[in-house]
């Protein structure tokens, strides 16, 4: 292992050890700690998926498809100690320590091996309660806030301050939820290029007679400039789009001015600025429906810093704040759980639709230059007092809106929307449209009892694949069509696997 990946292990050893010291060191040095000071959660999720098809063991590409069968395993550690216990009766001041430790990898189930580095300390934060204001909770630390989230696709369409650290307030009644905070989002976006990035925002939350909910919510980033500052954002002038993707930009200015490295334009100091607002809606408890999730987001994505080129072994760092500011997201989804028969059959229903674009990107393929739209249906029979039938089916219709992004077939002519020959490589297929079905059913076994949601759950499933791409899932295969390409181009529209997992909450 390299040093970066011993310092990585060995930081979050550390981080791991703090936390359990930081959450029984109360224990181990009084006797009379009550046993409510210290809660813990988690979540886990394990299996063994044989691929006799070359894939990775997942079923598809990604949880568009449907979160069953389509994710890896994942591990989840939710640590609280009470230092001052809250009494929801006298709304005395009480204050709380909050950890969470996560990550996606477990012996023999992934090539990680359940390496330490690949978990992290993703949450970490003090709360403290009805202190200066009533019923107000005063966080400082990692801030993440959300509306609900999609269980079939496992996502949350609609979160704030994901990337933020600083402080928030929150205000709860029964009726009533409003959230407002401030941080800085610079290491999540930069990481060891750090540059602040200060963040503001806040949602709120209103429940109308225990059938009806509505929230609204966003959040304001902004980088200021910072002149001198190398990693602050900076735009480097006369940049051309295309030669930037091919990483030619400073070959092809050498080459229109020979000998003139040193008089490489020079960045510009600038700001940068991203944004994100979200909605909800939730209704239910009309009949079958139990309740009914809708959830949409509209953001502004954050622009990139810089990338770097080498020629003739001399480097030059292009910032492309100008080329990354003009990307954009739009989601909506809905889930909605219904009771077809109580106590026996429980069916739940999502969709999602994205549309991302990429106003500076107007001659390639790409994630910012997309639209798909998925539905899920499951269904969940009980056969017994603890066990049920699971089937699931989905169909996704993914769409790139600047070029062809897939293939068809191992050896299919690559060729762009204008029917020429790319050979460089600015579009990779020969359609711009992928659809995807997939289907899958089995046994589940949950020792708490019925119930779609019930956990622990120990699942013996089926899952098949039809896709328009080729090898439309996680592989090994090699894709060019050079002819020292040994090991050749096999086309496989068809994808099946066989699971055994198991999935609990605690």
């Amino acid at each position: 292992m390299s040093r970066t990946g011993h310092a990585a292990v060995a930081g979050l050893v550390a981080a791991v050890v703090a936390v359990g010291l930081l959450f029984g060191a109360p224990t181990l040095a009084r006797a009379d700690v009550a046993p409510e000071r210290v809660e813990t959660s988690g979540y886990l999720r394990i299996m063994t998926r044989p691929d006799f098809q070359g894939g990775n063991s997942r079923l598809g590409f990604w949880n568009l498809y449907g979160r069953l069968l389509n994710e890896g395993p994942w591990v989840t550690l939710g640590l609280r100690l009470n230092i001052l216990p809250r009494d929801p009766v006298t709304r005395e001041a009480w204050t709380s320590v909050v950890a969470r430790i996560e990550g996606g990898s477990i012996a023999n189930v992934d090539p990680r091996m359940g390496r330490l580095d690949a978990l992290a300390l993703n949450q970490l934060y003090v709360q403290a309660g009805n202190v200066l204001l009533e019923d107000v909770t005063w966080q400082v630390g990692t801030l993440e806030y959300y509306l609900g989230d999609l269980s079939l696709y496992d996502l949350r369409v609609a979160q704030i301050f994901f990337e933020t650290v600083g402080a928030s307030a929150r205000w709860q009644t029964p009726r009533v939820d409003l959230v407002v905070g401030a941080g800085d989002s610079g290491y999540a976006l930069r990481g060891d290029r750090y540059s602040t990035v200060f963040t503001v925002g806040g949602l709120a939350r209103v429940r109308l007679g225990g059938q009806l909910e509505l929230g609204l919510g966003g959040q304001l980033g902004v980088e200021p400039e910072v002149e001198g500052n190398r990693f602050a954002p900076h735009a480097t002038p006369e940049v051309d789009y295309e030669d930037w993707l091919r990483g030619e930009v400073a070959e092809r200015w050498l080459d229109a001015h020979p000998g003139e490295a040193q008089n490489f334009p020079h960045p510009v100091a600038t700001s940068s600025a991203s944004w994100k607002l979200i909605g909800y809606l939730g209704f239910g408890k009309l009949g079958a429906l139990r309740w009914n999730n809708l959830y949409t987001s509209v953001e502004r994505l954050h622009p990139e810093g810089f990338t770097s080129e080498l020629v003739d072994g001399q480097g030059f760092d292009l910032y492309v704040k100008e080329l990354t500011d003009e990307r954009f997201r739009l989601l909506v989804g809905d889930e909605a759980h219904f009771t077809l028969v109580p106590g026996r059959l429980e069916l739940l229903w999502g969709g999602l639709v994205g549309v991302h674009w990429d106003g500076d990107n107007r001659i390639a393929p790409g994630d910012h230059n997309r639209r798909y739209a998925s539905t899920v249906l499951r269904l969940q029979l009980q056969v017994g007092e603890r066990a049920a039938l699971l089937a699931e089916t989905s169909l996704a219709h993914e769409q790139s809106t600047e070029g062809n992004r897939y293939r068809r077939y191992g050896d299919s002519v690559f060729q762009s929307s204008g029917g020429i020959s790319d050979a460089r490589g600015l579009e990779f297929g020969d359609t711009a449209e992928r659809t995807t079905w997939q289907g899958k059913a089995g046994w589940v076994l949950a020792p708490l009892g019925a119930g779609v949601f019930s956990r622990p759950a120990l699942r013996l499933l089926y899952g098949v694949q039809h896709s328009s791409q080729t090898n439309a899932f996680g592989n090994s295969f090699v894709e060019s069509l050079d002819q020292s390409n040994l090991f050749g181009s096999p086309d496989q529209h068809w994808h099946h696997v066989l699971a055994v997992e198991a999935e609990a909450w605690f």
